[in-house]
């Protein structure tokens, strides 16, 4: 059977943690900050962790199966 190809969108937006966890960039932190708080902005920054419900299919993506 031939190998899996990593998705090479997904390997951009998602990282493995060192424990095996999947983490992502949070949402609506781009650009337009003038209409959103310092608070909001503030709570976007960092990582954190993917859903339980989409770990099986981004792992497919990343090709770990």
């Amino acid at each position: 059977m031939p190998k899996m190809k990593t998705s090479k969108t997904a390997s951009k937006r998602f990282r493995k943690t060192g424990t095996g966890k999947l983490r992502r960039q949070q949402a609506m932190r781009q650009h337009l900050f003038e209409k959103k708080s310092s608070k909001r902005t503030r709570s976007l920054a960092g990582t954190v962790d993917v859903h339980s419900g989409d770990v099986k299919r981004i792992k497919r993506l990343l090709a770990e199966r």
